[in-house]
């Protein structure tokens, strides 16, 4: 069920940062996003959820493998 309830989470948290690279258009140094800035913030958005996703993979496969060693 914690698992279910972290991946939940992470979504969530990757939707809204995905929205807002792309909706804002001015970033925190005052700089006007264009296309190519916003896709390479989306691209190190995507590089910082890897390593949870990574973890939540290795947990699933941890949690399957004993499960079925309990029945």
């Amino acid at each position: 069920m914690s698992w279910w309830i972290a991946n939940i989470i992470w979504i969530i948290l990757f939707v809204v940062g995905t929205a807002v690279v792309w909706i804002r258009e001015v970033d925190g140094a005052g700089v006007t996003q264009t296309l190519e800035l916003k896709l390479f913030a989306f691209i190190v958005l995507l590089i910082a959820f890897i390593f949870p996703l990574i973890i939540q993979v290795i947990w699933l496969i941890i949690n399957l493998k004993t499960s079925k060693h309990v029945l």
